[in-house]
């Protein structure tokens, strides 16, 4: 197929990333809820949950879901929004190299990928 392109597949390895960022914060948080901070579990929990969501949706970009397509972008979309937001609110988030990358170049990153015309008709073609 002369107009097939491997952006889904770099958008996965970026899913499959964030997803794997998102575990270990999740996993991380879990040892403060059984030291007795409640509401730490539900961060914990929130965060393995979409760290799987990542992670599907990584799938379902390297098999051509359309859904996948159109979840992935609205994901990435409200992660930038949300990091944009700890960045300009003065909460002592931090605006280190590592937070910028992680928060605002890889959601960046998979919005890039994923965007376009190109990339919308190879999500509507059936798989084959």
């Amino acid at each position: 197929m002369p107009d097939s392109t491997s952006r889904p597949e770099g958008a996965f390895v970026l899913l499959l990333l964030q997803g794997t960022f998102w575990v270990m914060a999740g996993l991380s948080a879990l040892p403060f809820a059984l030291a007795g901070e409640l509401p730490m579990l539900w961060l914990g929990l929130g965060s393995l949950l979409l760290g799987q969501l990542a992670l599907l949706l990584g799938i379902g970009l390297v098999l051509r879901w359309r859904w996948a397509r159109r979840t992935a972008i609205w994901l990435e979309a409200l992660c930038l929004g949300g990091s944009l937001l700890l960045i300009a609110l003065p909460i002592g988030a931090n605006r280190g190299p590592v937070a910028l990358l992680a928060n605002l170049a890889l959601p960046l990153g998979v919005i890039w990928l994923l965007r376009g015309r190109r990339m919308k008709a190879a999500f509507s073609r059936p798989a084959g």
